[in-house]
């Protein structure tokens, strides 16, 4: 039996026979396991985060400085919601990027991959940038991880996930890269579609924790 199959395989490819076997590539089913056990853990820290702010009613989840005033509770500054989002829509914008890069390179247009890769690399930096800022503002104004419940969760979502928009910055880069190489074809560039699914999942996830963390 083996032995029969072999040449089908030898002469097809591997993946290509799994593409025709099972309806998608080895990479890919790969690429979508490790994001669903990567979601696991956004899972975890937000289902913590919900949890400790339940159980922290009132001004004990976020003291303000009024509040400073009136129990003796440190005052925390408030989030800028405002650049926040402009920084979700950049990080949306990178998701656009990353569509367009993958469609030029499915229609053979190599220059047109390169350019939409670049943008995504760019708005993805400039994502961490922003974040970078927010941080260095808040630790300013006193807010630091052992600040309370609500500065230490805050910090291990939202620095949870930069770590992961910076993954995704490096991992980008070297597609990139390959891509200058001319290493991709219209036939052959299942790493670009690869990097584009962790690219996303990372996007949606940051907007599921801008909604929670920022907006309720």
């Amino acid at each position: 039996m083996s032995q029969a199959l072999s040449p089908t395989i030898d002469d097809i490819g591997q993946t290509e026979y799994a593409k025709k076997t099972f309806g998608f590539s080895p990479g890919k089913f790969a690429m979508w396991l490790f994001i669903a056990q990567d979601a696991m853990g956004f899972v975890g820290l937000l289902s913590a985060y919900i949890v400790i702010r339940s159980a922290h009613p009132g001004s004990e989840w976020r003291p303000t400085i009024g509040d400073f005033h009136r129990e003796g509770l440190a005052g925390l500054p408030e989030l800028n919601k405002v650049l926040t989002g402009i920084n979700t829509g950049i990080l949306i914008a990178s998701s656009f990027t990353m569509v367009m890069a993958l469609d030029g390179i499915q229609r053979g247009n190599v220059a047109r991959l390169k350019g939409f890769l670049a943008a995504t690399v760019l708005l993805g930096a400039t994502f961490l940038g922003i974040q970078v800022h927010e941080y260095g503002h808040l630790m300013s104004e006193g807010m630091h991880m052992n600040a309370g419940p609500y500065a230490s969760t805050f910090f291990l979502c939202t620095g949870f996930h930069g770590a992961h928009v910076l993954a995704g910055v490096i991992y980008l880069s070297c597609i990139l890269a390959a891509a200058m190489r001319g290493k991709y074809t219209a036939k052959s560039h299942s790493p670009v579609e690869l990097a584009g699914l962790f690219w996303h999942f990372v996007d949606l996830v940051w907007i599921i924790l801008f909604t929670i963390i920022y907006l309720f």
